[in-house]
């Protein structure tokens, strides 16, 4: 008998994630919409965590690259193995409410047009604070995390942002896959912003969803202001700002970039904390790393169908706006021109 396939495929992509890792299965288990496989990769964990889930439940398909491969490769990996329609991508840290994905199949019925959603993200363990809104990208180039750390409102509702945190997004997998996925030369860090700003590029917007939530522990295996997050957090921003801003707004937009990151750099001299942010900045211009990073580009450029004047509407323009990590949602009104 043919094998009917899921309508989404939720990928997990664990490394040493034993501490979070049953409740976000859990949280999995306790859908009420079923309509879903799991694939869980583990980035060679020596904490057993990933090996004891799959044994407890035997839909849970595990693939095991060998190596830590990093966020995007891991994610890469198991889309190509997925099923579904839908790419449903969630941290390891991140607890699912129980009807999250039937929030955000109703999304799907209600925008047929839409191929990439965001969910409402709460902080785990301290109720009533957002965790983020949809991600943010300031005319400066700078992505951010809408509403992070601040009190949840119902004034945030249902509409367009810039792109969807890699915690809890879904993405259409045909579409995910025909823009080549997360760049995994990113390794992990920024690579869900990459993504999003490619998929704006294609003339693909993105949909928060208040009502699909979860909540997330952020940062739980590596840390929130670890080394090795301040290293590729600063690197891929600055990819990011360099393979996507079309070219029309490089003009003015560079001026502002620049000068921003090394208003950053001083505040994280003032923490004590600009040793990995250093590195991170002169990673981003070793001629080796770059030069594919501005082919990319190029490519990228060339094959843009949204026209620049979109690509800013969807952004917040005050360069600085991740200062109070202001919310930036738009009314959805349907599809604009895609002439570029």
């Amino acid at each position: 008998m043919p094998t009917v396939s899921p309508a989404f495929s939720v990928i997990v992509v664990a490394y040493q994630s034993g501490p979070t890792l049953a409740r976000c299965l859990a949280g999995l288990t306790a859908q009420s919409f079923r309509d879903f496989e799991i694939l869980m990769v583990d980035n060679a964990s020596t904490d057993g965590a990933p090996q004891a889930a799959a044994a407890a439940d035997p839909s849970i398909q595990l693939i095991e690259p060998g190596a830590n491969t990093g966020f995007a490769a891991g994610n890469n990996l198991a889309a190509q193995r997925a099923l579904g329609r839908w790419l449903v991508l969630l941290n390891p840290d991140a607890y699912a409410h129980p009807d999250w994905l039937a929030q955000l199949a109703a999304a799907t019925a209600r925008h047929p047009d839409v191929r990439s959603f965001a969910s409402l993200q709460l902080v785990a363990d301290e109720p009533g604070l957002m965790d983020g809104a949809g991600d943010v990208m300031t005319s400066a180039g700078i992505p951010f995390r809408g509403g992070y750390r601040r009190k949840e409102t119902p004034k945030v509702f249902e509409g367009e942002v810039f792109s969807a945190c890699g915690a809890a997004m879904m993405v259409e997998r045909d579409l995910f896959l025909g823009l080549g996925g997360f760049d995994e030369r990113f390794f992990c860090y920024c690579e869900d912003v990459d993504i999003g700003y490619r998929l704006r590029l294609a003339g693909e917007p993105t949909l928060l969803v208040p009502a699909a939530k979860v909540e997330h522990v952020g940062s739980a295996t590596l840390g929130v202001r670890s080394d090795f997050a301040l290293f590729h957090g600063t690197r891929n921003r600055v990819w990011t700002f360099l393979k996507n801003t079309p070219s029309p707004m490089l003009w003015w937009s560079a001026p502002l970039h620049f000068p921003v990151t090394a208003g950053l750099f001083l505040l994280h001299v003032r923490r004590g904390d600009a040793g990995p942010v250093w590195k991170g900045f002169k990673a981003a211009f070793v001629k080796a790393d770059l030069d594919p990073i501005l082919a990319s580009r190029r490519e990228i450029q060339a094959a843009r169908k949204a026209p620049w004047t979109e690509i800013l509407r969807a952004m917040a323009w005050d360069p600085v706006a991740f200062f109070g990590r202001r919310i930036i949602i738009r009314p959805w009104r349907g599809r604009r021109s895609s002439a570029a």
